[in-house]
């Protein structure tokens, strides 16, 4: 069997960082973990071929060789994907979908053709969509009624990756979430109670993308990377080892709750084996808010202080932010300013409150008849899909401010700087690696268009040599968040006009609907 696996286009995002990737040569953020997944998990006298549509193309020969195409993505890549399933169908070929997408709304894929929905998580029903194939099937669906045992999970076919094209690779150690959040689907597709890999597993996949060549980042990819504490602390004290072994080949990044303020023997394993960055959800400093949508342990310790404890232990944070929760009182936006500028995280991601598939708080709202005719946006360019408890209009108006006002250059340079002046040293030694043409073409570039083009040059120069001064072991780190206010610069104006146009089709539509029903009413009074 010919398999032809295509990653969907990610569209442009808070995280897509276009401009920053532009620097350094480099296509896309992270490769598809999860399609090379799948290709380690079928049968491996099948032929395999990756096309990363973040990366290029699909071609007219890859298209002529391929007997089977399978795509695997999120909501977010919806639109690309509708595109390449109906490609496929057009010219003749088989198609199977699987992934967070198909297994959230399966209608919507078999409504373009699609011939095989591989739902839920691809251990269990992978293996019966072979089976399907081998008895000359032409079309299924195959769904999971357990969570698998991913200490059987293989090691990805890394070797299907053009690793040029990726600025970070990621591996995934655990699935499943203890927390109870009721936005979040990530409880709904993996479950409240974390599974793990074993640390044997998890050095087998370090070991492999070792002998590939790779050294620069890696992505832990789990969504809560320390939602079983005990396993995470087993898996870190075999990488600590791994790492010395090698000399520091990787620095490591991964999510977690913010929770790990509270570990400190957490915190200092993970800074040993070369974590440098974590990305943490706070979602609003309200803890009313915090209570409503059931996000409890941000509510047991002050938040303040738990991100100082977490960047004195040596981790740089970013952080999400949503507006829109129900009950909000207004003025949630400048609220989330002032606690990103007091706790100086540099890469605040915010957003308008979405309503996500089978969570909790689509079937609150679906019950409450508050959810409109419109799909999760997915990006932070999208206006909510459904009816808050404040004006729809006061929240956008508010996000739109504050999302300007975190990416100011001025402020941004400031926040960075700061967190980087109280960010702990790390705990290893800093193995200085040859400046490539690339590398040091994106360093005269941000120090052209920071230094000397914009009006915020003299601020810049300032931190730049106070950062050489007192903390030089953060200076490779403290430039490439730098670096990214390239990104963040342009999508603040994206952010600000693609809310403004739908909010003001959103108010237009709302004025339509509330003429017809005072006429109605008048013709029902007369």
């Amino acid at each position: 069997m010919r398999v032809l696996l295509i990653n969907p286009r990610f569209p442009q995002s808070f995280w897509s960082f276009e401009k920053a990737l532009e620097l350094v040569d480099r296509q896309a953020l992270l490769p598809p973990l999860g399609l090379i997944t799948v290709a380690a998990i079928l049968p491996q006298e099948w032929e395999f071929k990756l096309a990363d549509r973040n990366v290029r193309d699909v071609t007219e020969a890859e298209w002529d060789w391929a007997q089977l195409v399978i795509l695997s993505g999120m909501i977010v890549q919806k639109e690309d994907m509708l595109v390449h399933i109906r490609e496929a169908k057009l010219r003749g070929k088989s198609v199977a979908v699987g992934g967070p997408y198909a297994t959230a709304l399966p209608h919507e894929l078999k409504e373009v053709g699609t011939d095989f929905l591989i739902l839920d998580e691809g251990e269990i029903t992978l293996p019966m969509f072979v089976e399907a194939i081998d008895r000359g099937d032409t079309e299924g669906i195959f769904r999971a009624t357990e969570k698998p045992d991913v200490t059987t999970t293989p090691i990805p076919r890394f070797d299907l990756l053009d690793f040029g094209a990726y600025d970070n690779l990621s591996v995934q150690f655990s699935r499943g979430c203890p927390f109870q959040c009721e936005f979040c689907d990530i409880i709904v597709l993996y479950g409240r109670k974390p599974r793990t890999k074993t640390p044997e597993q998890l050095l087998a996949e370090l070991d492999r993308i070792y002998d590939l060549g790779w050294r620069r980042t890696v992505f832990l990819v789990d969504d809560n990377f320390i939602g079983n504490k005990r396993n995470v602390k087993l898996l870190l004290r075999a990488v600590k080892g791994w790492m010395e072994e090698r000399n520091h080949p990787f620095r490591l990044t991964t999510e977690a709750s913010v929770d790990l303020a509270q570990d400190p023997e957490l915190m200092d394993l993970m800074a040993e084996c070369n974590f440098h960055s974590v990305f943490v959800g706070i979602e609003t400093p309200d803890a009313d808010s915090l209570a409503v949508t059931k996000k409890f342990q941000n509510t047991r310790d002050p938040l303040i202080e738990s991100i100082n404890a977490i960047n004195t232990a040596g981790l740089r944070l970013m952080a999400g932010f949503i507006i829109g929760f129900d009950g909000e009182k207004p003025g949630a936006g400048d609220r989330i300013v002032e606690f990103v500028e007091q706790t100086s995280i540099p890469m605040a991601m915010m957003s308008m409150l979405q309503v996500l598939p089978d969570t909790a708080l689509m079937h609150r709202l679906k019950k409450e008849g508050r959810l409109l005719d419109r799909s999760a946006g997915g990006t932070q360019t999208a206006l909510m899909n459904f009816i808050p408890t404040r004006p729809m209009e006061d929240i956008a108006r508010e996000y739109i401010d504050a999302f300007w006002k975190l990416y100011d250059p001025v402020r941004y340079l400031d926040r960075t700087y700061r967190h980087f002046m109280t960010m702990g040293e790390p705990r290893n030694k800093i193995k200085l690696r040859k400046l490539d043409r690339a590398s040091l073409k994106a360093l005269l570039t941000v120090f052209w268009l920071q230094g000397v083009v914009r009006a915020s040059r003299w601020k810049f120069w300032h931190h730049l040599v106070s950062i050489l001064r007192h903390k030089p072991s953060h200076f490779g780190l403290y430039i490439s968040t730098c670096a990214l206010a390239e990104h963040f610069l342009e999508y603040r104006q994206i952010v600000r006009d693609n809310i403004t146009a739908q909010l003001e089709e959103y108010l237009a539509a709302k004025a339509q609907k509330e003429e017809r029903e005072e006429s109605q009413a008048e013709a029902a009074a007369a």
